[in-house]
Parts: C-alpha cells; structure tokens; sequence
C-alpha cells in the first residue's frame, strides 16, 4: 500500500510544481499554452528544440526556472519508476493481486487526471502560486500581458538577429518596423547591455535581441524575413497588410461610438 501511495504523492507533486512553473513562466510574458507545454517538456526532460525553446534559453529567469524543473523532473520520474516497480513485486503486501492495484493505480490518477483539468482548481491555484511567487521568491513574475493589456492577436516576443536576417545592419528607421505595427519595447546587445525604447538611430546588428510587441502572424513572419528583395517585397506588403488593419479598426472604432452615441 505504501508503495502506491508514495506514486500517488509523486504524481500530485509533479502536476503541483509543473503548475507553479507553468504560472512563473507565464507571468515573465509567455503565453499560457507555451509555458504548459515548455514546463512540461523540461519537467519530463523531453528537451524539444524549437523556437519557443530559444524564449527560455534568452531569458535568464526562465533558464532558472527550467533548470529547477528539470532536476526536479529527474528525481521525480526515477520516485514514480521504483514506486510502480515496488508496487507489482511486493510479495508480502496485504493488497489484493496484481489486476486489482492496477485499478487503485487506474482510479487514482484519474482523479488526478479530473482535478488537473477542473477549471475551478486551475483559477485557484493560479491565484494562490501568483501570490506565493510574489511574497516568497525573488524571481521577477510580472504580467507582462496584463500591465500593457495585451489582447488579440497582440503579444510581445523576442527575435533573435542573425547575419541573414532582413532587419540585421540597418537602423530602426530604415527598418520602419513601426509602419508594419510593430513597436520595439528593448535591444539586447551581444555584450549584454540593453537599450531600452531605442529611437530611428539606433542600429540593428547581428547577435542583437529585439524585444518586440505587435501581431503575433507579423512577428513570425519578420523572424523569417530573408535579408533580399523577397525580404523587401514582405515589408511592403506588411505595411499594407497594417494600414487595411488600421482601417479597419478605425471603422469599427466609428461604429462603436455611433452606437454609444445611439443609447
């Protein structure tokens, strides 16, 4: 009994921290689904190599963060195996057979399973782990989301500037990233200092790390941007693909107030 217990605790613990890694990494300005799914994959020791990864590596407090799940993940992957082990070999235990400890380990984990997934314990512990994280840690877990009520299509990323890229070795105001709708927040120099709110002057170089804020369809696709004449042709059609946007908003803006106006 002991034995499956401790699987039970090992289990519960697991879902609690990958939760608390979860909130801390959504907090440094990850959305929600993307810091599930990297907590997860650190949590287990997956180690996917994606884009989104090069999000955690860039950022020193999520690297802290991952780094903590992931010795944590180890130690609780090898408490699970040997719990499960102990459990089908433990000859002098007073369970019943193999087939019924199956289903105790069944029944179990599907509670878990429900109350993992129940809407009302994830906005609890939500608020719970943002508060604990603020009183208890130093780590800086800022809603970075919610202080510029970022909505939509909107998000701010960071983009990572290699010698191909379009935007690399060119200043701010050749780049007029603005015309596009994106706004750049902050440049991350290679040699670590940062230029926060940099004007047209500033100039892009390769190894820089641009924070930026706009669509999130934008920001993927600058990210790919070749540094060529497709590359140019992109951010023409990026210009025009954000001035129909603005239009656009501009009309909804108008009917709104009309209606306003109308009650």
């Amino acid at each position: 009994m002991g034995a499956i217990l401790s699987v039970f605790t090992v289990v519960t613990l697991s879902i609690l921290v990958t939760k608390v890694a979860t909130v801390a990494l959504a907090h440094t300005g990850l959305s929600r689904e993307l810091a599930r799914f990297q907590a997860r994959s650190a949590f287990t020791g997956v180690g996917f190599t994606t884009r989104e990864a090069e999000k955690i590596v860039n950022h020193p407090v999520r690297r802290r963060i991952v780094m903590v799940l992931m010795l944590l993940g180890n130690v609780g992957i090898v408490s699970v195996l040997s719990s499960l082990v102990l459990t089908f070999i433990d000859t002098e235990s007073s369970l019943p057979g193999g087939p019924y400890r199956v289903l105790i380990l069944a029944g179990g984990v599907a509670a878990l399973w429900v109350l993992g997934n129940s809407s009302w314990v994830d906005r609890t512990l939500n608020a719970l782990i943002s508060r604990g994280l603020r009183r208890w840690t130093d780590l800086d877990v800022r809603d970075y989301a919610g202080l510029l009520r970022i909505s939509g299509d909107y998000e701010i990323a960071e983009l990572a500037v290699e010698e191909e890229d379009w935007i690399a070795d060119r200043s701010l105001a050749q780049c007029a990233l603005r015309e596009e709708g994106v706004i750049v927040l902050g440049i991350q120099r290679p040699n670590g200092k940062y230029l926060g709110a940099p004007n047209g002057s500033t100039r892009v170089v390769p190894g820089d790390v641009l924070l930026l804020y706009g669509r999130d369809r934008l920001l993927e696709r600058l990210d790919d941007r070749p540094r060529d004449i497709i590359g140019d042709a992109a951010h023409d059609e990026a210009v025009a693909e954000q001035q129909r946007v603005e239009d656009s908003e501009a009309a909804d803006d108008e009917v709104d107030g009309r209606s306003k106006e109308g009650d």
